[in-house]
């Protein structure tokens, strides 16, 4: 495991090549499971006052149920999550050529707000796991995200680096590049390539 400030990351996320294939996966991550995507109580307070501008991207039946139900619910744990659809897909999920995609990102990409999507999805498929003095960083390994593990590899490109972004988002690039350094301990920079 690699320890950086009040973090420790998996050997599993240290060592997996990861890159999203949209085009075969379908957006499944989205769909699938048990729960809604994990929520943070200020990303809460943003979805519910910008849902008029995530609105026009949303399906007819997500809109109904974040408007019974709130812009939230709770897993079996109590955490927050988004809000499914017929216990299936996220309230937010749109189609576009067969393939689930976030009305909140298309929200952001368009320009009309500033909040790309939850956390918890831009750092898919890492979960963390918080604890009293530490969050722990684990790869959840999932049936639908082979095709990402295949084009990962065969593209040569690290989950650390596909996720540069969101860990980005979430901790800052002076931990970023700690970890990148980290991990290059493991994997020198010419394992990178093909």
């Amino acid at each position: 495991m690699i320890v950086i400030d009040n973090t420790i990351i998996s050997d599993e996320f240290r060592d997996a090549r990861f890159c999203c294939d949209v085009q075969k996966c379908l957006g499944g991550c989205c769909v699938e499971g048990d729960a809604g995507a994990p929520l943070e109580e200020e990303e809460i307070a943003f979805l519910e006052e910008n849902l008029h501008k995530i609105r026009p991207y949303m399906r007819h039946e997500g809109i109904e149920v974040v408007y019974r139900n709130g812009v939230f619910d709770y897993d079996m744990e109590g955490t927050f999550v988004t809000p499914l659809v017929r216990d299936r897909d996220c309230a937010f999920v749109y189609y576009e050529n067969k393939i689930a995609r976030c009305a909140i990102e298309k929200a952001y990409n368009e320009g009309s707000i500033t909040f790309r999507k939850p956390v918890s999805c831009h750092l898919y498929p890492v979960r963390i796991t918080k604890h009293k003095e530490f969050d722990a960083i684990n790869y959840h390994k999932w049936h639908i995200c082979a095709p990402a593990r295949t084009f990962g590899k065969k593209n040569g490109v690290r989950l650390y680096e596909f996720l540069k972004d969101a860990l980005v988002r979430k901790y800052g690039d002076d931990w970023y590049q700690k970890l990148k350094s980290e991990i290059e301990k493991f994997h020198p920079p010419a394992e990178n390539v093909r």
